[in-house]
């Protein structure tokens, strides 16, 4: 079974809008979502994003999901590990990827100036 998504030749995003906080996620974290449809409920689809924290804005706990994720960090910081308020983790700026199969912990995340990342999420072809 592949993965659904429509066919897209270049085109320009209109990155002032479109942008929403994906369930679960504080408020300063934004989506835009490119191409896919990713189904929790049925543990099908994958999806292509763009996820955008606020300066200053971060997560209080590990995130831990059922489907594949691939993130590149496009531009800004992202600090990985942090704690429930905020404070340490490591620190990481562009170019930085990671690849996280299903049901790995990974976070909490913050980001001091703001940071723009590239998302791929899919679940394995049945």
């Amino acid at each position: 079974m592949a993965i659904d998504k429509e066919h897209l030749e270049f085109h320009t995003l209109d990155m002032a809008s479109g942008w929403e906080t994906p369930p679960g996620y504080p408020s300063g974290i934004k989506q835009k979502l490119l191409a896919g449809i990713l189904d929790e409920e049925n543990k099908t689809g994958g999806r292509s994003r763009l996820l955008r924290i606020e300066p200053g804005v971060y997560t209080a706990a590990p995130f831990r999901h059922d489907y594949w994720e691939e993130v590149y960090l496009l531009s800004g910081d992202l600090t990985v590990g942090n704690d429930a308020e905020g404070r340490g983790g490591e620190n990481f700026k562009p170019p930085t990827y990671a690849c996280r199969p299903p049901h790995t912990d990974h976070g909490p995340f913050k980001s001091e100036s703001g940071c723009v990342m590239f998302e791929i999420h899919y679940y394995d072809p049945a």
